[in-house]
């Protein structure tokens, strides 16, 4: 009865098999051998059919995605896009000074991609993340960040950050954004995430994260949650060395893995892998991990979106595997979907020959390859024919109008203020007409002066001020500078001191026993004013070295308004 019963569930088996193949070659077989991805198909079906007739070339170089040096794309990746079918391109901050040639970029880039045989168009990414992490520059808004999101208090601000920054980066015809960054500031020595995280609650960052995907989405552009499974709780940098993160399971669950939750709940369309070690959980980096990947994130959290890896050229990624075509390979079959590299590879080099190999070899490889490739297709054809994805080919007359967004700027005023945090408070608000010294950044290579001093203008008129390029700092500049300011300190009545860093951090705190009124305005991370600041009169938080953070900074600062901004960590 066993064996009769054995023999019936094979059977059923390959019933099912074979009428889930026939179905899949009829839906495919009705369309034309010469349709294309415009042709009026529905998705599913048409993604069948692409897949089917893509060559082993063009299945590999549509899970793949490339950068470009200089301002213009290079002739090779022209040929990527031209001869093999390249399925993405990444758009990095060392060529969008100017926005209207990167709009021209892309649009002679999709034009390229229309030349080929199926029409497929280029996902075309950036890192536009808000605050620091602003890749496409150019006329595009400086915006306050995540923490000065997380310090309001409001998802409605998340949701429109992500909104009038896609806004932006859609009229250039960027697609795909990598952001939000979902990492929780749990490591307070952290110089990669800091500021771009909403903060350390789990909860808090999912739901922010979730306002801003929601925001993202309803401007036309895809994005991307970063960088999977977190990459808050470790002080080193990915680009330099693989990062460990040293928690058990049980706290991922309840701490890093929250705002993936959040989001795969709301659907989110992509979420990029971080090259991070969890030694505690997985011998692999999760970027390289199966196990993290498609068991977890896929199986376990239910995740039905795209994968996409960090740029694979850090060192945490390439320096681990032994190389850049061992790291492709391992990236493809932990799950990965798109395999991204801020730098365009050679047509002949290991990391394509060796892969290109590996499909036409390994049944398996091939059979991963695949499925990506169906992924990538799918999110395609269901985002480019939405009726709300970012245009092939950029107006460029236009780009004056909507760059950057007026609405927009209006907005992230409003946000930064509701963001700035009074951390202590004494004789506040500061109305002036005392011998004032301010202390604030260098102008910047062009010799423009920070937009800083132009708002402590407008409320206290002249004064005294001293300028310190707080960036190229080391120990002899932070001993210098501290010198130049405990001697000056002595002929004013109040100093108001900038501190964007733990430099300027170090150099305010020679103001110790200077005997004068000290007002701390904090940019950026705050950790370095939450200690040894006792002797500071006042100390706002501001979050960001945004010009909107700076009007708001000192309006806050002059009483033109109260500000209710919390800080979203524990004061430690």
């Amino acid at each position: 009865m066993k064996k009769i019963l054995s023999l019936f569930f094979v059977f059923l088996f390959l019933f099912n098999l074979y009428a889930q193949n026939s179905r899949t070659n009829q839906s495919t077989s009705k369309i034309p051998e010469n349709a294309d991805f415009w042709s009026n198909y529905p998705n599913e079906e048409l993604a069948d059919f692409l897949v089917s007739h893509l060559s082993d070339e063009e299945l590999l170089a549509q899970i793949f995605m490339f950068g470009w040096a200089g301002e213009e794309p290079s002739a090779l990746l022209n040929q990527w896009v031209s001869e093999r079918g390249l399925g993405s391109v990444k758009v990095f901050g060392w060529n969008t000074n100017n926005t209207e040639q990167v709009a021209k970029s892309i649009s002679s880039l999709q034009e390229l991609a229309q030349r080929h045989k199926f029409k497929i168009p280029l996902f075309v990414a950036t890192d536009q993340e808000g605050g620091t992490i602003r890749h496409v520059k150019g006329d595009t808004t400086i915006t306050p960040g995540n923490m000065a999101i997380g310090a309001s208090q409001y998802p409605i601000d998340a949701y429109y950050s992500a909104f009038y920054i896609s806004r932006e980066i859609k009229a250039l015809g960027i697609n795909m954004n990598f952001a939000p960054t979902v990492d929780l500031y749990t490591n307070r020595d952290s110089s990669v995430i800091n500021v771009r995280s909403f903060g350390e609650d789990a909860e808090f960052a999912g739901q922010l994260a979730s306002a801003y995907v929601a925001g993202s989405i309803a401007a036309g552009v895809i994005p991307t949650a970063k960088h999977f499974p977190g990459h808050g709780d470790t002080s080193s940098d990915s680009h330099i060395k693989l990062p460990g993160v040293y928690i058990d399971w049980e706290q991922a669950e309840k701490r890093e893995l929250v705002p993936y939750k959040y989001l795969i709940s709301q659907n989110v369309p992509a979420i990029m892998s971080g090259h991070l070690l969890y030694p505690k959980i997985e011998a692999e980096p999760a970027s390289l991990s199966r196990p993290w990947l498609t068991d977890i994130l896929r199986g376990k959290l239910g995740f039905k979106g795209l994968i996409i890896t960090d740029d694979m050229m850090m060192t945490g990624a390439w320096g681990y595997a032994g190389s850049s075509s061992e790291a492709f390979k391992r990236a493809i079959e932990a799950g990965n979907d798109i395999i991204l590299s801020s730098r365009t590879a050679e047509l002949d080099e290991r990391l394509w020959t060796m892969n290109l190999s590996n499909i036409r070899n390994d049944p398996n490889f091939r059979k991963i390859v695949t499925l990506a490739a169906h992924r990538v297709i799918l999110e395609k054809l269901k985002y480019f024919k939405s009726g709300n994805a970012a245009p092939l080919f950029p107006e460029i007359s236009r780009l004056k109008d909507q760059i950057p967004d007026k609405e927009g700027q209006k907005f992230f005023l409003s946000q930064a203020c509701r963001a700035i945090t009074v951390y202590k408070e004494g004789h506040f608000p500061y109305k002036g007409g005392d011998r004032l010294l301010v202390v604030g950044p260098a102008d910047d290579e062009n010799r423009n002066e920070s937009p800083f001093f132009a708002e402590a203008k407008k409320r206290y008129g002249d004064f005294a001020y001293y300028k310190i390029a707080f960036e190229k700092l080391g120990h002899v500049g932070i001993d210098w500078n501290g010198n130049q300011i405990e001697a000056m300190a002595g002929n004013y009545d109040t100093i108001i001191f900038y501190v964007p860093n733990e430099e300027g951090a170090e150099i305010a705190k020679r103001l110790k026993n200077c005997g004068r009124r000290v007002y701390i305005l904090s940019a950026l991370t705050p950790i370095p004013v939450l200690t040894g600041f006792e002797f500071a009169d006042t100390i706002l938080l501001g979050y960001s070295y945004s010009i909107y953070s700076y009007q708001a900074l000192f309006a806050a600062l002059s009483g033109e308004f109260t500000p209710e901004g919390k800080l979203p960590l524990e004061s430690r």
